[in-house]
C-alpha cells in the first residue's frame, strides 16, 4: 500500500513537490521519498537476511513488523518535516523487506519461499484498490493506516508468540523423522 499509494499520498499531504535537499542532493519530497525506497530495497534484503541467520526469523519479523508499525504513524504527524516524510517511506520499506529476507536469504528452500512469499505479495496487492475506495470514502488517509498499523503489530505478535513456538515444537519432531529414516526400517524379532 505504502509504495503504490505514495503518489497520491504524498499530493493529499501536500508534500509531493516540496523540494527537498539532503547530503547536497536536491529534488521534490516525492521522487526523493521513492529513490530512497529502492536504495533500501537494495540494501535491507541482505542485511535481515543476515539478521534473520542470527537472530531467527520470528524475532527478525517481530522486530520488522513492529518497526513498520511505528513508522507508518510518522507519514502524516511529519508531512511538514519533510526529511522525515521522505525517510518514512524508507523505513516501512525496511520493515516490509526483511521479512522476506528472513524467510527466503536465510532459507535452505529459498526458491519455495520466494514462490510463497510473491504469492503472498500478488494476493495482497488486490487489496490496494480496497485503500482507494475507503480513501475516497473517508476523505482522509488516516483508516488506512489505522488498518495498516493494526496489522503490523498482529503479524508481529503473530510471529513472536505463534509461529516461533509452532517452530520450536516443529524443528525437534523433523529431526526425530529424519533419524528414524536414516536407521533404516525396524527389524522383526526371529
Amino acid at each position: 500500500m505504502a509504495t503504490a499509494q505514495l503518489g497520491p499520498i504524498a499530493v493529499d499531504f501536500k508534500v509531493a513537490k516540496v523540494p527537498v535537499s539532503l547530503l547536497g542532493l536536491s529534488m521534490a519530497a516525492l521522487p526523493f521519498a521513492l529513490a530512497l525506497d529502492r536504495i533500501l530495497n537494495g540494501v535491507t534484503r541482505p542485511f535481515f537476511g543476515w539478521v534473520s541467520d542470527h537472530i531467527g526469523r520470528e524475532n527478525t519479523m517481530f522486530i520488522a513488523f513492529g518497526l513498520e508499525g511505528r513508522a507508518l504513524p510518522t507519514s502524516r504527524p511529519y508531512s511538514s518535516c519533510f526529511p522525515v516524510w521522505c525517510s518514512s517511506p524508507g523505513v516501512r520499506f525496511i520493515a516490509c523487506s526483511s521479512p522476506c529476507a528472513a524467510t527466503s536469504l536465510a532459507e535452505k528452500f529459498a526458491t519455495a519461499n520466494y514462490g510463497l512469499l510473491y504469492t503472498v505479495a500478488g494476493t495482497a496487492s488486490l487489496l490496494v484498490p480496497l485503500g482507494n475506495i475507503m480513501q475516497t470514502t473517508t476523505g482522509s488517509w488516516l483508516p488506512i493506516f489505522i488498518v495498516a498499523i493494526a496489522f503490523d503489530w498482529l503479524g508481529a505478535l503473530l510471529a513472536f508468540f505463534v509461529l516461533k513456538p509452532l517452530r520450536i515444537r516443529w524443528v525437534p519432531e523433523q529431526a526425530r523423522a529424519a533419524d528414524a529414516l536414516a536407521a533404516g526400517p525396524a527389524r522383526a524379532p526371529r
